[in-house]
């Protein structure tokens, strides 16, 4: 058999990378174990044909090779482009240590993971401070039902990889500064697989998995607020060829309430109160998100001053127990008084020794505003 790379995959010296992939994959195809059952001859051409591609697809390799050829100079007795020689001690059992636990013979580093995703999700104000459920939709890589994520077509199946040996990695020998330079790389064949595949499914095009919408239901826990990221452990999209699944990350949106504002755990409400209940007191009914409750307001309440409810908060996300709310109130004064209203103020102000506008100088300022 030619020793030649060039010659095997039937391309002209110059041909670029592209050629060069083309031409790999029609004579990867023919001589394929699967398309040539018991013929040991295509079987080392098919291995031959993985060696040459895996050099001339690379730049550095390519180049050592149109230099030297394929018997060019080697280091430390192996072959010339960092696959380790013939006999122990050399670049190889260098690699094993660092990548394989120090002896004896890796295995495959396997199909690569699926990416995580992120979807947002929008929950009402009580859904945050309780906890809820939400559905959550999201595009998302599935396995192929069809070849049950092999990637093979039906009847068939992925064959190791003749040039990684099925690791899914293959070693390169670089020359530094520092001397030779043992780096590993996913093999250019399988792409880090470890397999090949002849006859790929024709539902999922060799990739083992298809893009679909999957919806799940999410568990909104108690406490979560506008920013809250929620993951999901293996909700994500599966890795090719039975790769794992990423992760979901979930992000939270909170609506606003019509009453309650929030700081951390603890709510907050602005409570208006008419001067009569202020100055008084009272015994007014609030409502609280886990519903009313009487709110005692004390004779002489001022503007500003705030009320605690203890435990009427948020949960703590991380931890027992609730924050507070916190009713600040604002005392009104009243601007629309009919003459009885007035008389009695003014008799409280006269009782009090307070001076106030005359009844004439309220009436002239009325008509100022109006005409303001």
């Amino acid at each position: 058999m030619s020793t030649d790379y060039y010659e095997l995959l039937e391309v002209e010296r110059d041909a670029d990378t592209g050629e060069i992939k083309r031409a790999y994959r029609v004579a990867a195809r023919r001589y394929h174990p699967d398309n040539n059952p018991g013929d040991a001859e295509a079987e080392a051409r098919f291995k031959e044909v993985a060696n040459a591609y895996e050099v001339l697809s690379d730049a550095d390799k390519r180049a050592h090779y149109d230099r030297f050829g394929a018997d060019g100079p080697r280091g430390g007795g192996g072959d010339p482009f960092g696959f380790g020689g013939r006999g122990g001690g050399g670049f190889g059992d260098i690699f094993d240590a660092f990548f394989n636990g120090g002896g004896g013979g890796g295995g495959r580093s396997g199909p690569a993971a699926g990416p995580d995703l992120e979807v947002a999700v929008e929950v009402t104000f009580e859904g945050a401070v309780f906890g809820t459920t939400e559905e959550v939709t999201v595009r998302t890589a599935v396995p192929c039902e069809t070849c049950e994520a092999t990637g093979a077509k039906p009847g068939s199946q992925a064959e190791r990889c003749a040039q990684c040996g099925g690791a899914g990695q293959v070693r390169q020998v670089r020359q530094s500064i520092l001397g030779q330079m043992v780096t590993a790389v996913a093999c250019p064949v399988c792409r880090g697989a470890g397999e090949v595949i002849a006859d790929p499914c024709e539902t999922c095009k060799g990739e083992g998995r298809e893009i679909t919408d999957k919806t799940y239901t999410v568990d909104i826990p108690a406490g979560v607020d506008t920013g809250s990221t929620l993951r999901l452990t293996g909700f994500g999209a599966v890795g090719p060829r039975g790769g794992g699944k990423g992760d979901l990350y979930v992000q939270v949106r909170a609506r606003p309430h019509d009453r309650f504002s929030r700081e951390g755990v603890d709510l907050i409400n602005q409570l208006h109160v008419p001067m009569t209940q202020a100055a008084l007191g009272a015994v007014l009914e609030f409502e609280t998100l886990d519903g009313a409750e009487d709110l005692v307001i004390p004779r002489g309440t001022q503007t500003g001053k705030i009320f605690r409810l203890r435990g009427r908060g948020v949960p703590h996300v991380r931890g027992r127990g609730r924050g507070d709310i916190l009713v600040q109130v604002l005392v009104d004064t009243p601007t629309d008084l009919d003459p009885e209203v007035e008389d009695a103020l003014r008799g409280v102000a006269a009782h009090r020794g307070e001076d106030v506008a005359s009844a004439e100088q309220g009436f002239l300022s009325r008509i100022k505003s109006a005409f303001s």
